[in-house]
């Protein structure tokens, strides 16, 4: 291991050894060779430190957590374990495109801030299509709290950030540290903390960095609906929204998470939340009302024919290299084939 690495990464992971090999081989294959790796194992779990004992890397160490504490709070461990200046997190279902820390690293050092957040495009991969996200980047002055909630569509976002996705000093998540016990939301609830600091500006790199696998027979913490949690969050959180944004996240993100339940107490409940606390526009009022009425099901096929995925599934790839990806955001990454002798897992 190198004795001053610039950039240290976190992972953190329990019971998906298969998944956490490929995260760590996405990180040891960067062009930027002047890392640490920090696997952060959220309580015993034989299996990945055993498989993570065999990649034989100098630059991996593994971080054996006595009890299980979720990812939030793994994260955070990791930061205190970190050596290097900077700090990168990718979750252990994701991997990186070669080129990711570099980038990034070359906008970090050339910001005026002191204490720049990195973030960058990412490919979104579900069985169905690759597409890029975010849509678009952020307008010059515009809050960021709008960016990332605030749609210009009826069924899709245009501003996006991802855990995945994120370099940081590592001096800021110390200071900043990621919430325990928050399960969805978490890098929207550290990002919008993060850049109050005075010292901190968040910058994207155009290009699509980062691989985030969605596959949908596979569970996801992003795919869970704790509808009363995140709205107690939202209530306790709103001093980092704008009204416009308040508005907007409560009546799309936390009207997706309450739908299921069907109970018009809730419809009726958001609305007023919305309305008391934020500014909606026409467009938050249909999204809360498309998302009751419809199916999640049809909205989805609704969503990617919008955007312009396909509807026939595409065999799976190797991750393909920058100079392969269209940067136009929102469009279809076109998969290289499959080598036979390459499983999807491979790293």
């Amino acid at each position: 291991m190198s004795a001053e690495p610039d950039v240290s990464v976190i992972i953190p992971t329990r019971d998906r050894p298969h998944l956490a090999l490929r995260a760590v081989r996405s990180v040891l294959a960067q062009t930027h060779a002047a890392l640490e790796c920090i696997v952060v194992v959220d309580g015993p779990d034989a299996a990945t430190v055993a498989a993570l004992a065999a990649v034989g890397d100098p630059r991996l160490r593994v971080v054996e957590l006595p009890q299980r504490g979720k990812a939030p709070h793994a994260r955070n461990v990791g930061a205190h374990e970190a050596r290097a200046r900077w700090t990168a997190l990718l979750d252990d279902d994701d991997e990186w495109l070669p080129t990711k820390i570099a980038a990034q690293l070359e906008l970090a050092l050339a910001s005026s801030k002191p204490s720049p957040v990195v973030a960058c495009r990412l490919i979104n991969r579900t069985p169905r299509a690759d597409s890029v996200m975010p849509r678009r980047l952020p307008s010059p002055g515009e809050p960021l709290s709008e960016y990332l909630t605030v749609r210009r569509g009826l069924f899709y976002g245009d501003g996006f950030i991802q855990t995945s996705a994120i370099l940081a000093p590592t001096e800021l998540l110390r200071r900043v540290p990621f919430t325990v016990g928050l399960r969805r939301q978490q890098e929207l609830d550290w990002t919008l903390r993060a850049v109050r600091e005075d010292d901190v500006e968040l910058i994207y790199a155009p290009e699509p960095l980062v691989l985030w696998h969605q596959d949908e027979n596979r569970h996801r913490i992003s795919l869970e609906m704790p509808y009363e949690q995140q709205l107690t969050w939202l209530r306790n959180s709103r001093e980092l929204f704008t009204p416009r944004a308040y508005a907007a996240f409560t009546l799309s993100v936390i009207s997706s998470m309450a739908a299921p339940t069907r109970r018009g107490r809730h419809f009726r409940e958001l609305l007023a939340e919305a309305r008391t606390h934020g500014r909606p526009g026409l467009l938050d009022y249909l999204t809360h009302v498309q998302i009751w009425a419809l199916p999640a099901g049809v909205r989805k096929r609704l969503r990617d024919l919008i955007v312009g995925r396909r509807a026939a599934p595409a065999p799976s790839g190797p991750v393909p290299s920058p100079g392969a990806v269209p940067s136009a955001p929102g469009s279809p990454v076109p998969r290289p084939p499959t080598p036979a002798a390459v499983p999807r897992d491979a790293g």
